[in-house]
């Protein structure tokens, strides 16, 4: 997950309650994509806090350092070397065509695409083939990516010898949460719920989501369906979706009192959260511990994955 400050709730649904379930599955590693915050923005200034905020959220959510190292991808010096190694193996013309490249150009108005930001799928392969993954946790727009990994590892294996698996993506039913406008979630747009926000704070953002254009007054019908609001009573409030949507398609449930509703079952959710960052926001030491271990573990897995690629490659 590339830093960008604390987290907010489509993290919490898209990416991190799947990773915290996989923990009892798999040999997880939680990778810091600083690097990748360069290919749409040339400001590092704010790398080395965001990515503090972003390891605390994730233990706060429930990501457990000692099973599932966490670590910063600029001290795996391993990432660029594979990245290189990798870039040599895909064309310009299919990093061209990569779809979800193209949706994050148009949505951020970007006129001259760079070299690092086209090829940063290719960064990513090596991000995930490093430490050999199999399952990659993603949100939809991101399994293109995972399907150039796929490319890069077969002809890899094809060019110089097995090394690599082929990871698959994984998605979960949420994977992602529509933002408090009905767009995707985003803070750049300030559509979020963040999951530090105070119980306050998130009643006061809910009242301002969008709903069924067609229920104007308490006692209209409404359409649930097409309504985000319902759809955070779906995540947060499953009990009492059947009431939900019925007293929203009969009118005898206001919009005002289906979003304060939402709001303090988002609020009961996130309390163990908040007690938790509240810990690590005045132990900041602990934090630091959690990233040097977490970079000794992941570098020791990179430089055995390296000495592989080097064997395999006969430059060794």
């Amino acid at each position: 997950m590339r830093p960008t400050g604390k987290l907010h709730l489509g993290h919490l649904v898209g990416a991190l309650e799947n990773w915290v379930a996989l923990q009892g599955e798999y040999d997880n590693y939680h990778l810091i994509a600083d690097y990748h915050v360069l290919t749409t923005n040339l400001d590092s200034s704010g790398i080395l806090q965001n990515s503090i905020d972003m390891t605390i959220d994730w233990v706060a959510a429930g990501i457990d350092p000692v099973r599932s190292p966490i670590f910063r991808q600029s001290r795996v010096k391993e990432h660029t070397e594979l990245h290189l190694i990798f870039s040599m193996l895909i064309t310009a013309a299919r990093l061209e065509r990569n779809p979800a490249v193209k949706d994050q150009v148009r949505d951020l108005q970007i006129e001259n695409i760079t070299y690092g930001h086209l090829g940063y799928p290719v960064l990513q392969a090596a991000d995930i083939l490093l430490y050999k993954g199999d399952l990659v946790p993603v949100g939809e727009d991101q399994v293109p990516h995972v399907e150039i990994s796929r490319e890069i590892a077969r002809r890899f294996n094809t060019q110089y010898g097995e090394v690599f698996p082929e990871p698959e993506p994984k998605l979960t039913k949420f994977a992602r949460l529509p933002g408090l406008d009905g767009k995707r979630m985003s803070k750049s747009i300030g559509n979020t719920i963040l999951l530090s926000d105070s119980p306050e704070a998130i009643q006061q953002k809910m009242r301002g989501a969008v709903t069924d254009p067609l229920k104007v007054r308490k006692n209209d019908p409404g359409r649930p369906e097409i309504c985000l609001v319902f759809t955070y009573h779906q995540k947060f409030n499953p009990e009492e979706v059947p009431e939900i949507e019925a007293g929203c398609r009969s009118g005898a449930l206001g919009c005002v009192e289906c979003k304060r509703r939402a709001a303090a079952k988002i609020t009961d959710a996130l309390k163990p959260f908040r007690e938790k960052r509240s810990y690590f926001d005045s132990h900041p030491g602990e934090i630091e511990d959690i990233l040097a271990d977490g970079e000794t573990r992941a570098r020791s897995r990179a430089q055995e994955t390296m000495a592989e690629v080097h064997a395999a490659m006969k430059l060794g």
